[in-house]
Order: C-alpha cells, then structure tokens, then sequence
C-alpha cells in the first residue's frame, strides 16, 4: 500500500498502520485539533460592507434566484 504523509509532522506512513486518519498518531490528531480549538486555523470568509450588513439585518438583503420562485 502507498505510503501517505502526515498533515502535521510531515512523516511518510502506511494509512492501515493507523486509526487517526489522516493524521500518523494520536499525537498529531491531538495536535490538529488544538489548532482549530485555539484559532491557529480560519476558514475564509467573504467581509460585507456597512450598508450590505445593515440591509441583510433589516430583512432587505441582495435578491437571490430562489427569492424569485416564491412570487
């Protein structure tokens, strides 16, 4: 079986030695997991502008195609 490599610490390893997917060990899981905890990984968000935001909170945000088969 090919070998895979570790997210975390790089190290090459067989998937089927293994139980923390993708992860090489426990270790490194645990490692992973702490970042997302701790902030260290974002996921990308679109920013909005003052008045999109203030239009979205009054109910009058930007017309979607499914806004459309409603009428």
């Amino acid at each position: 079986m090919p070998l895979i490599r570790c997210p975390i610490c790089e190290k090459r390893f067989d998937q089927a030695t293994t139980q923390a997917m993708p992860f090489c060990s426990e270790r490194c899981r645990k490692i992973d997991l702490g970042r997302w905890l701790n902030e260290g990984y974002s996921v990308p968000v679109e920013r909005i502008d003052d008045d999109e935001e203030s239009e979205i909170a009054e109910g009058f945000g930007p017309r979607r195609a499914a806004d459309d088969d409603d009428e």
